[in-house]
C-alpha cells in the first residue's frame, strides 16, 4: 500500500502543481515536447535536412524557444552506435551581461520542474546551477532527470554559455550520449 502511494505522488504532485501553474513557462514547455519525442529520435519535431556527413544528419527542428536564434537536430549512426540531438541557441550577443542573465533565467525556469515523458512518466529536471564567468569560455549546467529510470537514463539535457569568436551564445539541448559530441548547433 505505501509503494502504491508512493508511486502515485509524483503524478499527484505533478498535476497539482500543472493545473496552479507553479512551472508552467515556455521554455519547460518547449523541452518537455522534446523529451516526449526522444524516444522517437525526434522524429516528430524533425524538419527539414540542411546538412549530412558522414554518419550525421543535422535536421532543423520544427520545435523551438520563442525568439530563438535556431534549432536543430543531429542524428549520429554509425556502426556500432546510434545517437540523437536536439539543440536550440536561445541567444547570441557579445554582451557576456546579457548572455549571463538570459543563462540563469533560463536555469530557473527549467530547474526542478517537472516533465512528463514518454507512457506518462514524471520527471523532475535536477540540475546544479554554477554562476557563469567570463573568464571560463564554457559554462554548463547539466540536468537529470529524477528517477533515472529506463532509456531516460540516456538523456541529457544541458544548458550552456559558451564564448565563439566575440560572441557569447546561450543553448539548451536534449541529447542521449555524449553530451558535446551533439550539442554543437
Amino acid at each position: 500500500m505505501r509503494s502504491a502511494i508512493l508511486a502515485l505522488a509524483p503524478v499527484m504532485l505533478s498535476a497539482s502543481l500543472t493545473a496552479q501553474g507553479v512551472f508552467s513557462n515556455k521554455t519547460q514547455t518547449v523541452v518537455e515536447k522534446v523529451i516526449q519525442d526522444y524516444p522517437n529520435h525526434f522524429l516528430n519535431i524533425k524538419g527539414e535536412l540542411i546538412g549530412q556527413a558522414l554518419q550525421t544528419s543535422r535536421y532543423r527542428s520544427t520545435l523551438e524557444l520563442p525568439g530563438a536564434a535556431s534549432s536543430t537536430i543531429t542524428l549520429i549512426s554509425t556502426a556500432g552506435a546510434e545517437g540523437s540531438g536536439w539543440t536550440c541557441t536561445v541567444l547570441q550577443t557579445a554582451s557576456f551581461d546579457e548572455a549571463r542573465t538570459r543563462f540563469s533565467e533560463i536555469y530557473g525556469q527549467l530547474s526542478n520542474s517537472i516533465v512528463s515523458a514518454a507512457g506518462q512518466k514524471t520527471f523532475i529536471l535536477s540540475g546544479q546551477y554554477q554562476a557563469p564567468v567570463a573568464d571560463k569560455k564554457d559554462n554548463e549546467v547539466l540536468f537529470s532527470l529524477l528517477p533515472g529510470v529506463g532509456e531516460m537514463k540516456r538523456l541529457h539535457v544541458g544548458l550552456t554559455l559558451r564564448s565563439e569568436g566575440s560572441a557569447w551564445v546561450v543553448a539548451i539541448s536534449v541529447n542521449d550520449g555524449d553530451p558535446h559530441m551533439l550539442a554543437v548547433n
